[in-house]
């Protein structure tokens, strides 16, 4: 695959994908959010990749924002749908991802970029990251599922600051809050998050899809998470992951998984 916005190295079992939009300090406009599509579901569907890097070109930004330029002329049908349409093309499509997908943060996350790292399943900062939703510095709030995913993180209190003050918090702070897991250096930031992602990738295929389900089930209104995770945990007992997980165990051996 080819992309204008975004590089994309595979090497199994892990791919990166970094936002190559460096002089825009890595804004999203719908181009990149095309290609982020494209990428995820190709990714996605390759059995042989079992976790997704997500950053961001350079050290300064992970994502500062959405690109602006786009939608600032916007009206009230054309902004209800570039929400629903980012919403669904993307963030949506990475939050349900059954292929587990790590934000590795890089600078600045602001705005439609918070939003993006948000959407993966966890992230991980280096020391100069800054996060932050500024939406109503500029009229608006946040349309790509920040308004949900925040709170979901960080809880309802600290959320409505963050939202309503428009400010940036540090990394060591976003720690603090949850909102990311671990801070490091920026030059070990890449080599920490492919470490983790290794440890992930040792593990069933099968199962971390049916985790991501079960886990996501407990936050949506009109699913019944622990429900979800007795059908998912029934589930793994009909695939060869869980033949080969618990011969392994009784064998005294590292499990061999075939796969997703």
């Amino acid at each position: 695959m080819k992309f204008k916005n975004i590089l994309l190295v595979e090497e199994a079992p892990l791919a990166t994908l970094t936002i190559n939009r460096p002089d825009k300090l890595n804004a999203l406009n719908k181009a990149t959010i095309a290609e982020l599509h494209q990428a995820f579901t190709a990714l996605d569907a390759n059995p042989e990749i079992r976790v997704i890097l997500l950053t961001g070109k350079g050290g300064k930004a992970f994502v500062a924002g959405a690109d602006i330029s786009e939608f600032a002329h916007f009206s009230v049908k054309e902004g209800t749908a570039l929400a629903a349409g980012g919403q669904e093309k993307l963030f949506d499509l990475v939050e349900n991802l059954g292929t587990p997908v790590i934000a590795a943060v890089n600078g600045y996350a602001l705005g439609g970029g918070l939003e993006l790292a948000m959407a993966c399943h966890f992230r991980v900062a280096s020391h100069n990251a800054r996060l932050g939703l500024p939406e109503v510095s500029l009229g608006v709030i946040p349309g790509y599922g920040g308004t949900q995913r925040l709170p979901q993180l960080v809880g309802k209190g600290r959320a409505f600051e963050m939202i309503m003050t428009g400010g940036m918090i540090e990394a060591e702070k976003g720690l603090e809050y949850g909102l990311v897991n671990d801070v490091v250096a920026l030059e070990e930031l890449m080599p920490h998050a492919k470490k983790v992602a290794l440890k992930i990738a040792n593990n069933s295929p099968v199962a971390v899809r049916y985790a991501i389900k079960a886990v996501n089930a407990g936050f949506k209104y009109d699913k019944d998470g622990f429900k979800t995770e007795i059908n998912a945990f029934g589930e793994c007992f009909g695939t060869e992951d869980f033949k080969e997980g618990t011969t392994a165990f009784l064998e005294k051996r590292k499990a061999k998984f075939p796969g997703a």
